[in-house]
């Protein structure tokens, strides 16, 4: 996964903001080549050194390999596609001290979205509760956000993430729906708080994402809770203490996987410019197809290259390949 995505050494986010003002919307000049209903649709994500997106390849500038052979590209599009979005936010305790910042970036968020996207706003705490209906009406989705969040309260972070590939079931009868998650959390996965939840486990959300298409972006967060944590005796309590406020590891493999973007927010940062880059990226990426060389129903592993140097591509990393049953 690129770096300007991934917290996994210190970057300056003004890169990013850079990246989200100086790219431009898709080429809107390009030829668009479509397919049949049972190709392999794959959305990447370019950018240069600087973290700025690249919207302007043509189809005989990416690479796709299924198994590590090489396919060919019987689908392109480098337009803006529609857009179906769930945004899940962390409503557990620890969370209570980023409540202003989290309205105030999903602000930013929602004001992005073009006609033809809709979204929905899910929060996850005691309960997993996502608002009723897709829309694009700013004030319906802002009106679902959270007005306060209770101490104590739990991070089912992997169930949330479950529940809302439910929620877009509900909804989506169009085989060619694009359906992306957009999750925002503090804290590590807490798992069931009863008997009566099951359990979701981090390779769980990733095969199923992987089978039902769905992209999830994730953007992690260090811990403002009202209450600090005490540390334990030793270097065990201290590095326990230290590693408290740190946002799930798993969220960034989830994201890497299903080809959407992590990023770590620290305390000095802006998170309204994170949730615009996601919203810019998401606009700014290719739709490449391809007919999958075996229809066995197992996953295969796929890669996205391109041909010019100094540009890194990022999309899934495996799909399920559609059953032959004749």
């Amino acid at each position: 996964m690129p770096a300007q995505m991934r917290r996994c050494r210190p970057l300056a986010l003004a890169s990013l903001i850079a990246g989200c003002l100086v790219a431009g919307p898709a080429a809107q000049d390009q030829p668009v080549f479509r397919a049949g209903s049972d190709t392999v649709r794959v959305f990447v994500t370019v950018t240069d050194r600087d973290g700025r997106l690249v919207t302007t390849l043509t189809q005989d500038q990416f690479e796709v390999r299924d198994e590590g052979k090489v396919q060919p590209i019987t689908l392109f599009d480098n337009t803006p596609q529609p857009v179906r979005l769930i945004v899940m936010l962390d409503a557990s305790g620890s969370m209570e001290g980023n409540l202003p910042l989290l309205r105030a970036a999903a602000e930013q968020l929602f004001v992005r979205l073009r006609p033809d996207d809709v979204a929905r706003v899910g929060t996850f705490g005691k309960e997993v509760v996502i608002s009723p209906v897709f829309t694009r009406d700013p004030a319906a989705l802002r009106s679902a956000l959270p007005d306060a969040i209770p101490p104590d309260t739990p991070t089912p972070l992997w169930r949330a993430l479950d529940t809302a590939m439910d929620a877009f079931d509900e909804d989506d009868a169009a085989s060619d729906v694009r359906p992306v998650i957009l999750v925002l959390s503090d804290g590590k996965d807490s798992g069931p708080i009863s008997f009566r939840e099951r359990y979701v486990s981090q390779g769980e959300v990733i095969d199923r994402a992987r089978g039902d298409n769905v992209m999830i972006y994730a953007i992690g967060m260090r811990s403002r809770g009202g209450r600090p944590m005490v540390p334990g005796i030793g270097a065990g309590g201290l590095r326990a203490a230290m590693l408290a406020d740190l946002p799930d590891p798993g969220l960034a493999r989830v994201a890497e996987e299903t080809g959407g973007g992590y990023l770590e927010i620290r305390p000095s940062e802006d998170l309204a410019a994170a949730f615009a880059r996601v919203a810019d990226e998401l606009h700014s990426q290719y739709l490449l197809g391809f007919a999958p060389p075996k229809r066995d129903g197992k996953a295969h592993d796929i890669d996205v290259k391109v041909s010019v140097r100094g540009l890194e591509p990022r999309a899934r990393k495996s799909y399920v390949a559609p059953r032959d049953d004749r």
